[in-house]
């Protein structure tokens, strides 16, 4: 792969990963850029600050009931994410709130302050019955405001003392503050931590993923949670058809290397407006392979963009999408890279005898 056509960072919008909003797809009206003769467009922008606001939601699971899902509810202490994964299947999720799939959805943060305490609620619920919680299931729930926030942290906090398995989803080595909850977890077999590796260019990942940790912090961070005895395993996801699926054998190896004991590897998905994003991107940073990946995405998705059946959204179909995937079997062997983990304990699961949060209410009603 010629990455001296790949752009490392955005110089008009440093660390983002777009550079505009699209219109919010609920809304009648939206406004564009004009240029009033001042040419003032062509203006460098000023740095897009980050804002945080206050999410008021009175419960914390989200629970789905997709075949192809590993999970049956996640949570999320965070909506939006700061890492600006340019390719990242929730952006259309922030349209919901009122906001842009682009720039608001890296810019607005909605954050959970009552996280920890709406899940104690939940589990000390009478008719709760437990089961491995996906968290990050959505965003990243060690995205680079929860470093103040802590929010991630409470409710691991939560889910440890009523012994509660769980299973993580990041692009950060931040996880590794919170090596010492998770290794008790893990030593009751109740906690499981994926890091997602995309790529192992520090050029292209700062392109596609601009506060996202660079890629040998991603292996540091596979190393100290393997060094901690917590099981630890890789997504090497999304894979982008002529972008960065020649790696997909070396994040496999450097990832096993680094003590990695489980892999995973998923197709692009382009739901809604992350179609013309990363459309822009691609014709943006690397407009001389941007039709080729383009053409070769249409392939695996049955000549579209996207294809969100089940049974084929992770995988894709036709011949390339076929050997993408025969690749990822053989490099799983040969690296020892397990596709299936062993079933986290949900038979500890135990509510604690103290006294109900403080933030709880009485109710009419026993559940």
């Amino acid at each position: 792969m010629n990455m001296q056509s790949v752009i490392a960072q955005n110089a008009e919008l440093p660390g983002r990963g777009v550079l505009h909003d699209p219109a919010n797809r609920f809304e009648p009206h939206h406004a564009e850029a004009f240029d009033d003769g001042w040419n003032t467009l062509a203006e460098t922008a000023p740095p897009a600050q980050t804002v945080l606001i206050r999410d008021a939601s009175r419960s914390i699971l989200s629970w789905n009931e997709s075949p192809d899902l590993g999970f049956d509810r996640g949570l999320n202490p965070y909506r939006g994410c700061e890492h600006g994964c340019v390719y990242c299947y929730a952006r259309p999720s922030h349209a919901y709130l009122g906001f842009s799939p682009g720039l608001d959805f890296e810019t607005k943060l909605i954050f959970k302050p009552d996280a920890a305490s709406l899940l104690e609620r939940e589990l000390s619920r009478k008719a709760y019955k437990p089961a491995p919680i996906m968290l990050g299931s959505n965003t990243d729930p060690y995205q680079p405001v929860e470093r103040q926030l802590r929010l991630t942290r409470a409710v691991l906090e939560v889910l440890d003392r009523f012994n509660h398995p769980v299973t993580i989803v990041t692009k950060s080595a931040g996880v590794l503050r919170d090596v010492d909850i998770l290794q008790r977890m893990a030593a009751r077999n109740l906690a499981r931590v994926h890091l997602s590796i995309t790529t192992l260019d520090p050029r292209l990942a700062r392109a596609m993923e601009p506060r996202a940790a660079t890629p040998v912090r991603r292996l540091q961070a596979i190393a100290g949670l393997a060094a901690a005895k917590i099981p630890v395993g890789v997504f090497a996801s999304p894979m982008i058809p002529g972008l960065n699926d020649a790696e997909l054998e070396k994040i496999l190896r450097e990832s096993s290397r680094a003590g990695a004991l489980y892999a995973n590897a998923i197709l692009l998905r382009l739901p809604l407006e992350v179609r013309d994003l990363m459309t822009d991107w691609l014709n943006r940073i690397v407009p001389d392979r941007a039709g080729r990946i383009l053409a070769l995405i249409r392939e695996v998705r049955g000549g579209q963009l996207n294809d969100s059946a089940f049974g084929r959204r992770f995988t894709g179909q036709g011949p390339y999408a076929a050997l993408l995937t025969a690749r990822f079997q053989r490099a799983s062997r040969q690296y020892g890279l397990e596709r299936t983990p062993p079933p986290l304990d949900c038979a500890l699961f135990t509510r604690p005898t103290a006294a109900k949060p403080a933030s709880a209410q009485l109710s009419l009603f026993d559940d």
